[in-house]
């Protein structure tokens, strides 16, 4: 046996002990009663327990602002642009990038516009990505690098940009990054969600979010460096070679970042009534149906795993009523093998999860959504007034109906933090809507694995499951870190069996 760890809590249960071999749990048992073993960890009473997964990240991105320009704290307008001020002077050259920014609940009562972009940068190509990552203002020298960019759907003149016209900035924003930054940014994501007890990431990749050299360069990064495993995902219609994507890079599915809709803030979700404060607009959808029913019918046929970005009810009910013209088609032990996906799902009712549930689909949640922007003041009440706000990321009632639910960040949109997400998962804004909590911990890790189809049928503690573990710095029970919603550090994580860092 290649390691052993001595003296661990499981669970509830102290004084116990894991021996690994080739990359998976060989044996599991009562310290007393422990084989031997190559090397011996004691665990000191230690919380051991499966590596979290995060089940929805942008690696490039989240790396970006971990190292560069975050303004995800700013408290207003002011605050923000002289952020960007101090970062312009501190890096001079190349495209300024930044993401973060929420004018919800700015004094000044506006988001950041080009004008004020470009009194701080100059005639520097800037792109300043709103929180939800569906919106962005940028500087009039980054609109210069895009002709035509006045005619898609989304532009603004004041240089906030949401739809096609975002995309198109975003694009070549982030096509201006040079191979070096972009290897320090997805370096620094895996470093930070190893030191948060992360073993597993899903990037969720596509052609309007970072590119396929992007999601190739951090599939080789994670092979080389010791790190969490990266799954791939890619997000993009099989009509225009998404599946050759997923073959060519041996991804685990068709799912990612594939825009049926926006997001709230930038609204751009796609609702089925008006929102609350903008009543000119219900979002948009961005595809037709009929583009949905050949790309589930693509996937299934080739038993490939789709997945699909919707947040608001027209979104999601669209992407359902796709799902289940296969369903009719194919059939549904067809479509329940591939366990489709939907990301953030944010708008879901009765009807809907019990399809999802009836078609073995998985919910890809966030709950630092609800965290950020759930309550009674929060922006989901001025986007949607109180009554939808109330019920949105409805928790409870996905797992009552038997949907699988896998939690995630979105980062960057909101922080890697995974014991922060276990604890808003349960700790649910709106009464009633919250997990239990074993069930929050479970959706958070053994929940990541059974999404990406990659599971062990016993758990992810059981003996000839993947040894993805994490061993905490407290000598609590998982129950009583769960009760006081503790976040313990990260003492070893074990990824595949092997120790990230250097071992006591």
């Amino acid at each position: 046996m290649n390691l052993l760890v001595t003296d661990v809590t499981i669970g509830d249960r102290p004084g116990r002990a894991v021996g690994v071999d080739d990359g998976r749990i060989a044996w599991v048992g009562d310290t007393a009663g422990a084989p031997s073993a190559d090397r011996t960890l004691a665990g000191e009473g230690a919380l051991l327990t499966p590596a979290f997964v995060d089940a929805h990240v942008h690696a490039t991105g989240t790396g970006l602002a971990l190292t560069g320009l975050d303004l995800h704290s700013s408290v207003s307008l002011a605050e923000v642009t002289r952020s960007i001020a101090a970062h312009a002077a501190a890096t001079p050259s190349g495209t300024l990038l930044g993401t973060g920014w929420d004018e919800t609940g700015w004094p000044e009562g506006r988001g950041l516009t080009r004008a004020d972009v470009d009194a701080v940068v100059g005639e520097r190509p800037a792109y300043l990505g709103r929180v939800d990552v569906h919106s962005a203002t940028v500087s009039t020298a980054l609109l210069e690098l895009i002709p035509g960019i006045d005619a898609l759907p989304g532009w603004s003149p004041d240089g906030q940009l949401r739809l096609d016209a975002h995309h198109a900035a975003r694009k070549a924003a982030y096509g201006a990054v040079t191979p070096s930054q972009r290897r320090d940014a997805q370096r620094a994501t895996l470093d930070a969600a190893a030191a948060l007890g992360i073993g597993s990431l899903h990037e969720m990749a596509g052609p309007e979010v970072s590119g396929a050299d992007d999601l190739a360069g951090l599939l080789q990064l994670a092979r080389e460096h010791p790190g969490p495993q990266v799954l791939g995902y890619w997000g993009e219609l099989a009509e225009r070679g998404g599946l050759d994507v997923v073959r060519q890079l041996g991804l685990a599915g068709a799912a990612g970042d594939l825009f049926c809709d926006g997001a709230f803030g930038s609204h751009t979700a796609a609702l089925s009534t008006p929102y609350t404060d903008r009543p000119d607009t219900a979002g948009a959808l961005r595809f037709e149906t009929s583009q949905l029913v050949d790309h589930v019918r693509a996937c299934t046929g080739a038993g490939i795993q789709a997945g699909f970005h919707c947040i608001g009810d027209a979104a999601v009910n669209q992407v359902l009523d796709a799902v289940g013209v296969v369903v009719d088609e194919l059939g549904g032990p067809a479509v329940r093998a591939c366990r489709h996906r939907l990301e953030h799902v944010e708008m879901v009712d009765g009807a809907a999860a019990a399809r999802m549930a009836a078609w073995g689909m998985v919910a890809s949640v966030q709950p630092a959504f609800d965290a950020a922007w759930g309550g009674d003041a929060g922006m989901y009440v001025e986007r949607l007034g109180s009554a939808r706000a109330a019920a949105t990321n409805p928790f409870a009632d996905l797992v009552d109906a038997g949907v699988a639910l896998a939690l995630g960040s979105d980062a960057p949109v909101t922080p890697l933090d995974p014991w922060g997400g276990v604890h808003a998962a349960v700790d649910h804004r709106t009464p009633g809507s919250g997990m239990r909590p074993f069930d929050a911990f479970d959706a958070a890790t053994h929940g990541g694995w059974y999404a990406a189809r990659a599971e062990h049928p016993d758990g992810p503690l059981a003996v000839g499951a993947a040894a993805s573990l994490a061993l905490w710095a407290t000598g609590d029970t998982l129950s009583a870190v769960l009760r006081g919603r503790a976040r313990p550090a990260c003492r070893l994580l074990l990824v595949a069996g092997r120790p990230i860092g250097e071992l006591p």
